[in-house]
């Protein structure tokens, strides 16, 4: 059966610092459903059957045994551990159900972030690439501009020295129409700057996020077969009604923490390419138009807090690139970023 791979969507850039609730995650969903269903079908079936009950309940023998049904409720309901192995028992049979539709296995959806990464990262290197080229667009273009103010600026003072007052206001208007277009154009050239800086630098730590990811799928999955072997549904159980904490249960819900935390910057990083693609769409550089929507996207992003693909990198990429003497090099090659030697998983403690 196709089964829906619960993955990347808006929600995803959420913090996820906090496990979610049983209701937030997709088993909940399902558990609400059945838990209405429950109770409205109980409700029918009282409404229904009260007039019987109530005869039955003349009969001593009957009222009895409904008593007894009573107070093993009402036991449920009170004795915490009892409660408490009914909420395991239901809240895994729920999982069950949403999981024949459902991806919910944190390894699966950890492998289908890491094709996930695969297929992004070729995108993002092509993405960069036209941004690449395009810069050096502009570049030539604001220095083409400035070469002709420099000459409208020249036969502007010519034109004054031969008294020729319509060129002079002629070439003197050319030059102010070509500075005010420059100024627009180095904005337009520091915005992309922005995008390509950020751009570059979560492509590396990307490679670094997908490598971190294929080392936890590879030592986790063996752990958790191992963790899941030895503490079966029954002995999750005991220990829930013996009061200690489910091993099983702990482990994965580190793996959902890291799966949670992968989603949110694969997100992030989907969001910001497809912001700067849109900008580099709108740009028409042989027209010098540009539309200032996406721009403003990209102030937004700017303002926003720190990002958790570039962490507080993120602030020293803005400073760069908004410092003249830190000029950007175009021409040196996207760097494949390896993990240097010592370098702890950064999903390590996860688990601690």
């Amino acid at each position: 059966m196709l089964k829906i791979y619960y993955g990347i969507t808006m929600d995803a850039l959420q913090s996820t610092s906090k496990p979610k609730s049983f209701w937030k995650r997709p088993e909940g969903t399902t558990g609400l459903i059945f838990l209405i269903g429950i109770l409205a079908a109980g409700g029918f079936l009282l409404a229904t059957f009260l007039p019987a009950l109530i005869a039955l309940a003349q009969n001593v023998l009957y009222l009895s045994i409904m008593l007894l049904i009573l107070a093993a409720a009402a036991y449920v309901i009170i004795d915490p551990r009892a409660r408490n192995l009914v909420w395991y028992m239901y809240k895994s049979v729920m999982r069950w159900i949403t999981g024949i539709f459902v991806e919910l296995d944190p390894i699966g959806i950890l492998k289908n972030y890491v094709k996930e990464l695969n297929n992004k990262l070729r995108e993002m290197n092509k993405q960069i690439s036209k941004l690449r080229g395009q810069m050096h667009k502009l570049q030539e273009i604001i220095h083409n501009n400035k070469k002709e103010i420099e000459s409208n600026l020249e036969l502007a003072s010519k034109a004054k020295e031969n008294n020729k007052r319509s060129t002079m206001i002629l070439k003197s208007r050319n030059a102010g129409r070509l500075r005010e277009s420059n100024m627009r154009l180095e904005d337009l050239y520091k915005r992309m700057e922005v995008m390509y800086r950020v751009l570059t630098r979560m492509y590396e730590n990307s490679l670094i996020l997908k490598e971190d990811i294929h080392d936890q799928v590879t030592i986790k999955e063996q752990e958790r077969k191992a963790i899941h072997a030895s503490n079966s549904a029954m002995k999750s159980a005991m220990s829930i009604m013996s009061g200690d904490p489910d091993r099983r249960a702990l482990f994965d819900a580190a793996m959902e923490a890291v799966a949670d935390d992968v989603a949110s910057k694969v997100g992030e990083m989907e969001r910001f390419m497809d912001m700067s693609k849109n900008v580099m769409e709108s740009i028409d550089l042989q027209n010098g138009i540009f539309e200032e929507e996406g721009l403003k996207m990209l102030e937004e992003w700017e303002k926003e807090g720190t990002s958790l693909l570039l962490g507080e990198e993120k602030l020293t990429l803005l400073e760069q690139a908004n410092n003249d003497s830190d000029v950007l090099d175009l021409n040196q090659p996207l760097k494949e970023k390896v993990r240097e030697p010592g370098h702890r998983n950064q999903y390590d403690n996860f688990f601690d």
